[in-house]
Formats: C-alpha cells, sequence, structure tokens
C-alpha cells in the first residue's frame, strides 16, 4: 500500500506533488522531496513552529533576519523565552537566565514577548490545520498534533501532501517556518519531528521504530524525566536498546502501572488518540461537481458517499449529532443550506441520508448546482447517540 510496485513514494515539500524515488520533483523541480516506503501509510502528525516568538519578531522586522534575538525580559531575574537559531549558536537556550544568555551572546537584540500577538499567529495556524482535520490536539501555541487519518481528514489526500502543503501555506501567509514529524503515533510523531528543525519534514514508519529508538537515552521516551531516568541509570539501564531488552513482566514489576505503558513505549506503541482541546461543533463533507447539474438522481447518488463520510468521521470522534445540515452552492455561487433536527442523535449512515435525501428532495427544483455537501451539528459523545427501539 505504501508504494507504487517496487517504487518509494516521495512528495514534494514545496508543491505537494506525489512521486517515486529520489531526485528533483517532476512537478516544479524542487530537491525538497521526502520518501519514505511507508509515506502513503502514516497520518499520524506533530507539527512544531520553529523558534516561535522569535520567527514572529524577524517576520515583524525583516532587518533582524540575520542576526542573532532573544525574547525576555533582561536584567534581574529575566529568563529567555526563546532564542533564534542565530542566537543558539552561541549557546542561548529556553529558560536560561538571561545573563547567562547575554555572556554567551552579547550582540544579541532582545525584545520583550508579545504574548497577544504570538496568541494570534497561533490562532491563525490553528485555522489553516482545521481546513485539513478537525482533530488538532495543541501542546503551547506553537506546537500541535493533528490526525490526518482516512475518513477524518477533510481533504481526501494522503497525510504526507497535506502536511507539505500546510508547511508551504504557514510559510507563505503566516510568514514562519514549521517541522513537521510524521508517524503512526503521537510519541513518534514528535520525535520525528525535532530530527531536522528548523524547516524539517521527517518521517518515522512502524518497520523501523524499534531500531530507531534503540541508541537513544531513556530520556527520549514519553514520562521518563530527569529523575525517572537517574534510578534507571543506578540499575545500569541508560539507552532504550536496554530497556527493549526485558520482559513486560519486568516493567511492571519495576515500574508498576507507568511500566505497563512503557513496555510498550521501547517498541514505537503509543495508543495514546489526538484529542482537540475544544469540541469540534460539525462534521461535514462536500464534493463539487466537475459539472453542474440540474439531475436530481445524480445529485442523491453523490449524497450516498458524502453521508458515509459524514459516519465515519463520526465514528472516528466517538461523536454523533442531532442536527443534519445539506449544502448546496448553485451555478452562480449562490450557497443554499438547509437543516432537519432528529428525534434522537445519531452517527449512522442511513439517518444521516435519509434526513438528507429528504432536504434535497426540496431543493432539486431544476436548478444547476455545482457543489453539494452534508454534515452533522449539536454533537454529543456517541455513546448519547441511535437509541434502541421498542423491540430492540
Amino acid at each position: 500500500m505504501g508504494t507504487y510496485g517496487d517504487q518509494i513514494p516521495a512528495v514534494c515539500r514545496d508543491c505537494g506533488a506525489l512521486g517515486t524515488g529520489d531526485g528533483a520533483c517532476a512537478a516544479c523541480g524542487s530537491a525538497r522531496r521526502i520518501s519514505h516506503a511507508e509515506l502513503l501509510d502514516l497520518t499520524i502528525a506533530h507539527i512544531d513552529c520553529d523558534a516561535f516568538y522569535a520567527s514572529v519578531e524577524k517576520r515583524d522586522n525583516p532587518s533582524l533576519a540575520d542576526r542573532p534575538v532573544i525574547v525576555g525580559h533582561a536584567g534581574g531575574r529575566g529568563v529567555v523565552t526563546t532564542a533564534c537559531y542565530v542566537a543558539r549558536k552561541f549557546g542561548p537556550r529556553s529558560a536560561m537566565p538571561m545573563f547567562k544568555a547575554l555572556e554567551l551572546c552579547p550582540h544579541a537584540v532582545v525584545i520583550p514577548p508579545n504574548i497577544a500577538k504570538y496568541k494570534q499567529v497561533s490562532a491563525d495556524i490553528r485555522a489553516l490545520f482545521e481546513k485539513a482535520t478537525p482533530l488538532v490536539e495543541p501542546l503551547s501555541l506553537d506546537e500541535a498534533y493533528l490526525d490526518l487519518s482516512p475518513g477524518v481528514r477533510l481533504v481526501e489526500r494522503p497525510a504526507a501532501v497535506l502536511l507539505a502543503r500546510l508547511a508551504r501555506a504557514i510559510r507563505l501567509q503566516v510568514g514562519i517556518t514549521v517541522s513537521v514529524g510524521l508517524s503512526y503515533n503521537k510519541f513518534l510523531a514528535k520525535m520525528a519531528s525535532d530530527l531536522n528543525k528548523p524547516d524539517g519534514f521527517s518521517v518515522i514508519g512502524r518497520g523501523e521504530a524499534s531500531r530507531f529508538l534503540a541508541p537513544r537515552p531513556v530520556t527520549a521516551l514519553f514520562g521518563i524525566g530527569a529523575a525517572t531516568a537517574a534510578r534507571m541509570a543506578e540499575q545500569g539501564i541508560t539507552t532504550i536498546a536496554q530497556l527493549q531488552a526485558l520482559p513486560e513482566a519486568e516493567f511492571v514489576a519495576r515500574w508498576g502501572k507507568f511500566g505497563r505503558r512503557l513496555a510498550g513505549m521501547v517498541h514505537g506503541i503509543d495508543t495514546r488518540p489526538v484529542n482537540p482541546d475544544r469540541p469540534t461543533k460539525s462534521v461535514s463533507t462536500e464534493t463539487t461537481f466537475v459539472r453542474d447539474t440540474r439531475d436530481g438522481k445524480v445529485l442523491a447518488e453523490a449524497l450516498v458517499p458524502l453521508a458515509e463520510g459524514v459516519a465515519r468521521r463520526l465514528d472516528r470522534a466517538h461523536l454523533a449529532g442531532r442536527t443534519v445540515v445539506l449544502k448546496l452552492k448553485t451555478a452562480d455561487f449562490k450557497v443554499v443550506t438547509r437543516h432537519q433536527r432528529l428525534a434522537d442523535p445519531t452517527g449512522r449512515t442511513e439517518v444521516i441520508l435519509r434526513a438528507g435525501l429528504a432536504l434535497l428532495e426540496r431543493q432539486a427544483d431544476g436548478r444547476a448546482f455545482r457543489l453539494l455537501g452534508i454534515g452533522i451539528t449539536d454533537l454529543c459523545p456517541a455513546e448519547e447517540a441511535d437509541p434502541p427501539g421498542l423491540f430492540g
């Protein structure tokens, strides 16, 4: 599935075109391509803005582009909030006391943080993420996990393609760069995004996960801090390879409940889902016709896979909804929306489709339509949906 025959799939980071093998992109000529045998199968991403606060300040003041910039409060007990990559060459790092950072890099430009501005930039980036998927889990203003699985993502393109396009859109529309990690779970996606900063795009697949992890220190594992690492070192364990050699029972005996999760993590297993920090307000899907259509039968047939797509996304997000929404766009670009409130919340294709067809029947009056969509709102947990009838 991840390859084209014997060819390794590749994606261009500059235009998003898919291809195979190494070399320049056939579509745009760019040499910035990512190839990986599992490229088309991986769907969990971590996106991290590069030196976020400092990058925003450089964007807003181009004269700082090549200068070392430190964001933070100078003097007293001030600490470094962010150091740009130019400054980092001299030693300053986030959370370092400002006086120490300026000893290492006395020619740095120090800028007080403007949190309101950074929040707005973060919101602009989040809006771009949400054009690709409703499942966005922010960790802070400058990083987030994205679930780009089929049935969840809002654009039917491989996750790698969407990520290349997102990174490009952030660069062109927001004015900063991000580093992307793509894998099959959150733990490895975050590790991947750290591999080639700044402006990186790295992939970790299932086939290489254990081998990739083996030589790394135990502190690379999610949940292992300095104290736990020190206790492990006392037992002679400093690398993940040493943990990989232990049986699961030994993990539980040594580290209890955390040990059971750790036993999977050392082999690249992480079952945590991507959880948005705010509830999804609606789930929908739509299609634009190659040619405008007036045929009610064609519209009805096109509605079937759309309703199926909404049901799949609801299932993946463990959600259901009470109000079905039909969307139509006429040949002259007028948008028509119609709603039907259901007796009970649902996540079932047939219920969504039945309501959608009833709404469509009243609108398919001979007008030409260029777009058709269906969605569901008034969302709730899936457990509250589709109660059984009198006879089960």
